[in-house]
């Protein structure tokens, strides 16, 4: 990967506490786990962490608090050889946390609480001008305040740095912030609340291509739907795209869509194009689901590559569908 191929990301960061069981409780029910994880988590520590695995230079812009989960949170980003020096400490917010567990199905149910996440302000961003200006890509998520969700596309777009948005949660943020978007990278749900794919008449992937298709230049520049187990479209001005998933069996789900998009920004970061980035983001979100936890799942680059069909200099088209 080239030096000057920088992704940085603004965005969440929490510690996850994630609980193990047989099948999800009922309200009002109490179960045993039978097992338990600490890690790091948050959307935006999440891709950071996968988009470095597949070899890019990265970045991160963050919040966490001065507390022991802070400390844990530097420390495993400094175990997997990210740079910290975009991470400031609040002083009156704690480090956000997420509460998840995990079933047999490999399916999870979150509980965030964003604490010091919502200490990255619009004048954070603005602090991080420059940072972002010598990126070759920035990427943020929906879990940061949507006015700072909105500057960060504004200062990319001043610097001419391409924006990746994945508004995951969905989050209200101005119609110019999607429509830099390059890609805008959603779940069907998240689609469904930006007015994608509200009028598909199925399910299926080539439905999800053609309401991605119709929604380029209307809503984003370009946008990437994933589809879970049915894999992931996209589509741009150059054409659209589906690319199927492999069939493993799923450990758990936790992070995987984070896997996706840092991968997906990494590549795209390389000047690869979106077609070969998406698959080659799709084929790391389906080993990281063969996986337990969030960051520590996420595969190597030549692992990617190798699930991908792809050697580390190929950029031949090797099974996306149009």
């Amino acid at each position: 990967m080239a030096a000057s191929a920088r992704v940085v990301v603004v965005g969440s960061l929490n510690v996850d506490s994630t609980s193990y069981v047989e099948e999800f409780p009922e309200p009002g029910e109490t179960i045993r786990s039978h097992g338990f994880q600490v890690a790091l988590g948050g959307k935006g520590s999440n891709q950071v962490v996968a988009a470095h695995a597949v070899g890019a230079s990265v970045d991160l812009v963050a919040r966490i608090g001065a507390d022991a989960a802070g400390d844990f949170a530097v420390a495993t980003l400094e175990r997997f050889g990210l740079p910290t020096g975009g991470i400031g400490r609040a002083a009156d917010a704690p480090t956000g946390v997420a509460q998840i567990t995990v079933a047999e199905s490999g399916e999870n149910t979150i509980v965030i609480t964003s604490g010091a996440n919502l200490e990255v302000t619009p004048d954070v961003v603005d602090a991080e001008r420059d940072r972002i200006a010598a990126a070759a890509l920035v990427l943020t998520q929906g879990e940061l305040p949507v006015a700072t969700i909105d500057r960060v596309a504004e200062v990319a777009g001043a610097a001419g740095v391409r924006f990746v948005l994945n508004l995951a949660p969905p989050a209200p943020v101005a119609a110019a912030t999607l429509a830099v978007a390059d890609p805008l990278v959603l779940n069907e749900h998240e689609a469904r609340a930006v007015g994608i794919g509200t009028d598909a008449v199925d399910a299926s992937p080539d439905a999800w291509r053609a309401a991605a298709a119709s929604a380029v230049g209307r809503v984003a520049r370009s946008i990437v739907v994933t589809l879970g187990s049915a894999g992931a479209v996209a589509a741009s001005a150059d054409g659209s795209w589906t690319v199927p998933a492999p069939h493993v069996d799923a450990v758990d789900t936790t992070g995987a869509g984070d896997g996706f998009t840092g991968t997906l920004a990494a590549f795209l970061a390389e000047e690869r194009s979106l077609e070969e980035a998406l698959r080659i983001a799709v084929a790391a979100g389906a080993l990281a689901v063969q996986a337990r936890g969030t960051v520590d799942s996420y595969a190597s680059r030549d692992a990617v590559l190798r699930a991908a069909g792809l050697a580390d200099d190929d950029g031949s088209d090797g099974g996306a569908t149009r």
